[in-house]
């Protein structure tokens, strides 16, 4: 997996958060940037009340337009999951443990990961991030599945 770590540290990390985990976004922005990971913080910036949607949509749209890696964070994940996979290009996996995490990344090529900030401890979302950016995508079955998913987005 060396050859990855090489390749996330050359493309830009997107990062943004909404109120709700905006404690957890800089828990793990600190940790990213102890690895001399590529971050492009997106904010929020503070714990005042701002509208999830907005800040989702703008993350997502730079994941698919850079084609690169994006971690979301809300209260729950859940909201951000929901905007996210609206953006064409983009596979937003809302990850509550380690396997979630290799099995979204393995299975359907995500390329978000949401988490919730105010349901996941700090140490667990460490380890759930390291998963998620050091799990290559697998081939085979699980490509034709994910372009049955490109082709559905296009459809509507």
């Amino acid at each position: 997996m060396g050859d990855l770590r090489t390749l996330i540290k050359l493309m830009k990390l997107i990062l943004a958060s909404d109120h709700g985990g905006y404690q957890l976004k800089e828990h793990i922005k600190a940790y990213l940037e102890k690895k001399n990971l590529g971050i492009e913080d997106l904010g929020v910036f503070s714990e005042e009340s701002v509208h999830y949607p907005e800040i989702a949509r703008e993350a997502a749209g730079k994941v698919a337009k850079k084609n690169c890696l994006g971690i979301l964070l809300c209260g729950t994940g859940i909201g951000m999951s929901i905007v996210a996979n609206k953006v064409k290009g983009v596979r937003a996996a809302l990850c509550h443990s380690v396997e979630y995490a290799k099995l979204a990344r393995e299975h359907n090529h995500a390329n978000i990961l949401c988490l919730g900030g105010r349901f996941t401890e700090p140490v667990l979302a460490e380890k759930i991030v390291d998963t998620f950016l050091e799990t290559q995508e697998l081939g085979e079955r699980h490509t034709k599945r994910v372009k049955m998913i490109e082709e559905m987005e296009d459809s509507f």
